[in-house]
Order: C-alpha cells, then structure tokens, then sequence
C-alpha cells in the first residue's frame, strides 16, 4: 500500500480524502489543514463520511513529511497564493514525495511552463527523487484526454470545443464566485479572474498540450468575454441575494488560434441563476455539465454529468477531477522521478475498485 497525504479539506481535499480512502492501492497516512479548528478531528467527519479514518488531521507539516508519504494530494488553493503553493508543493517532492495537485495553473502543459516555475521544481525532483502531476479541477480530463480521445473518432476535424457550463448558486466557494469571478458585483467592476490575459494564464497550457497532441502550431492564444446583469434580484440556497442589474452570468472563451481560425477552444459558460443568459448553452440537467464538442465529420458531442455530495454538480466535478489525480498516484510511483502533464500519465480503468462501496 502507498503511503499518501492529503494536503488541504477544502472542496478538492475532501474528495481527495474520500478517493484516497476508496483506492485499493493507497493507505492515507495524513491529511494536512491550515486551519487549527480542523487540527485534531477525525478526517472522515471533515471530508463527509460516516465514519471514522482513524487518521487525525495535523497542521504540523514538517512532521507528516518527516515520515517519508510516498505519495502528496496537494489540494490546497493556488487562486490567489500561487507561491506558498509553489513552495509546498516543492517542500514535498523533495522529501521524496509523489506529488498530484491542481494547484499550479501554469505547469499544464509543464514543456512550456515559465522557467521560474520548472526549475524549483526539477531541482526537487533531481535532490529528493519525487514526482510531480498538475491536472485541472475544472476539470483536467475535460480539457485535455477526453476531446483527444474523441477527436480520434473523428474522419475530419474542424473545431475542438471544451465547455464547462454551471449554475455557480451551488459552489461553495463564496469569495471565489462573488469577488474572483464577480457573481452579484456591479457590472463596470473587472473581476480578477476574468482580467485581460488571466483566461490565458490559467487554461492557455491546456490549449498548448492539445496542439501538442493534435500536431499543430499555434499562431496565438486569444480571449473573448461576455457579461450579462440579472434582470432581477435572486435569493440562493447557499449564498444569499444578488441584486438585479449586478452580474450575473459570465461566458468566455481561450481560443487557439490554428492556420488563422479558432480551432481548439475552452469555454466557460457560468450563471448565478438558470434565469440569466437563457440564450447561452445550458448543461442538460439544470446545475452543471462539462461538454466536449468535435466539429467536423462526423460532428460528435458528448456531455458528462457528475454528482457527489448529495447532487452537488460542482462537487462532483471536482470529485472526478480529484478521481484523475489521485488514479495516477500509482503509475507515478512506478515511474521514474519527473515532471509531468496530461499527455505523459495514462487514464486507466478502476481496477479493483469495480463494486467497492463507501459509505
């Protein structure tokens, strides 16, 4: 059994907790919190299970690596501490540590990552002799193995289109979706994380690993944004009010421009409430999907709908986002010390997982 941590019990660490657990090939050793109230509780009451790990969570991290983990989830956030991020997650890969995290946007597509970013990181890897996989929660698989894997089917290719589309009244995530998104804030204020050239920080590396793939040369990365206000106010069931005339919906796209065209596309569709946009792609049951759309001959689209949580969408988005990363701990630990993305780690079957009920 492979010793693993889970770093972090927000809405990725609490399923990394639970797919950790369900592995048949992983033991968890630790779970990490930032947060002292958490320090000490049992990680199967803070992750959502009916009973006991036996495993209490710690703020001591020194001393969970001092322990010598085979493997790190690091599911704490990198939105807005991309450097203490940086730097936990190489602290663990030099303690020798297989890391899988989706907290560092710009190593994606790591071939292309800044040096700034590589470097610490390979001279981890070079001194400790661990790993490190970066796959998104937005989620990886749907913007870089799943449209490739389909575009395969495909006689012709015109356009790869990835779109995540979500009523965001479910996702616990507050400040994220009310300041870093912008959700219920009026319309002239420019929320962070659709600010010129942020599109392209955080999903540009998945357009790059999918020319890549596909063996095509970009001409450039391009944004385009559309905003659109409440026509009146609406109540949430987790988040309160939002006020008519504030924002409330968000459709962008990062394009990857091919031989002058947009040809591999990550769209987010994203609304407060289903009232909003209703012109604008819609997920099939109503609170979330991920979509990946071939446009060619034949065109293919296929739409993938996940719960967890009770029917939590945004969690159960995460939950197979978390599903990708914790399912390369195993492969990783087989393979020799890197760097790697998407295209290096292979997507398996859940061997011995088929039938393995958790509470």
């Amino acid at each position: 059994m492979i010793s693993t941590v889970v770093w972090g019990t927000g809405n990725v660490g609490r399923a990394a907790v639970r797919a950790v657990d369900a592995h048949p090939n992983l033991r968890l050793s630790a779970v990490v919190v930032h947060d002292p109230a958490k320090a000490g509780r049992d990680a199967g009451e803070l992750c959502g299970l009916d009973r006991e790990l036996g495993v209490a969570a710690t703020d001591d991290v020194a001393a969970v690596l001092a322990t010598g983990p085979r493997a790190v989830v690091y599911a704490a956030s990198g939105d807005i501490r991309p450097d203490d991020a940086l730097a936990d997650i190489v602290r663990a890969v030099r303690a020798g540590a297989v890391v899988v995290t989706p907290s560092l946007y710009a190593l994606y597509d790591q071939r292309n990552a800044p040096p700034e970013l590589r470097e610490p990181v390979l001279a981890a890897v070079a001194e400790g002799g661990g790993s490190l996989f970066v796959s998104g929660v937005d989620p990886g698989w749907g913007n870089d193995v799943l449209p490739l894997l389909i575009s395969g089917l495909a006689t012709t290719v015109d356009v790869i289109r990835c779109q995540e589309i979500f009523d965001y009244s479910t996702y616990d995530q507050p400040d994220s979706v009310r300041y870093l998104v912008g959700m219920g804030q009026p319309m002239d204020y420019e929320p962070p994380m659709l600010a010129p050239t942020v599109p392209t920080m955080v999903w540009g590396g998945q357009i790059r690993l999918m020319a890549r793939a596909l063996g095509v040369e970009l001409d450039d990365i391009r944004e385009t944004l559309d905003r659109r206000p409440l026509d009146t106010t609406v109540t949430t069931r987790t988040m309160g009010e939002f006020e008519a005339g504030t924002q409330g919906a968000v459709r962008f796209e990062v394009q990857g421009i091919v031989a002058g065209e947009p040809r591999i596309v990550i769209e987010h569709v994203t609304r407060i409430h289903p009232s909003c946009a209703p012109d604008w792609p819609t997920p099939p049951g109503g609170a979330g999907a991920h979509r990946v759309v071939i446009e060619g001959r034949p065109r293919i689209e296929v739409t993938v709908e996940a719960t967890d949580e009770g029917e939590n969408r945004s969690a159960g988005g995460n939950a197979t986002a978390v599903g990708r990363l914790v399912g390369a701990v195993d492969w990783l630990v087989q393979a020799k010390p890197g760097l790697y993305d998407a295209l290096d780690v292979p997507l398996r079957p859940a061997v011995g997982k088929l039938g393995r009920s958790q509470r």
